[in-house]
């Protein structure tokens, strides 16, 4: 089973910076989306922030601006760059890969999630 492992949660102070990186234990034979995806108690999880196999990067509003996600294909990892952070950022962050297979068998891969706390 594909394993997507997280790594650079922790606590930062408002204003401040972290940097989310996730990788694969695996390869596939395409990653359509590389993404991340956050949640707090009681609620959904929700986007993030996402970026496909053309490049193109999407944003959940609430961080246009702040966070910048980005990917390396060859190694298959993605980051999220977080900046400007604030206390309702916080929440446990998950990585997320859509892979398809050469017999077009379209798959989600998730990690075990990485807890972002912001707090002065």
């Amino acid at each position: 089973q594909t394993q997507l492992l997280e790594s650079g949660g922790g606590v930062a102070q408002p204003g401040g910076s972290l940097t989310l990186s996730c990788s694969a234990s695996e390869s596939f034979y395409r990653i359509l989306i590389m993404g991340w995806h956050r949640q707090v108690p009681g609620k959904e999880r929700e986007m993030v922030a996402q970026v496909s196999d053309s490049g193109r990067a999407m944003y959940a509003e609430s961080v246009k601006g702040r966070f910048t996600v980005s990917r390396d294909n060859d190694k298959n990892t993605v980051s999220l760059q977080m900046n400007f952070l604030r206390p309702e950022d916080t929440a446990i962050y998950y990585c997320k890969f859509k892979s398809l297979s050469a017999e077009d068998e379209i798959r989600n891969h998730w990690g075990q999630g990485t807890q972002v706390t912001v707090s002065s």
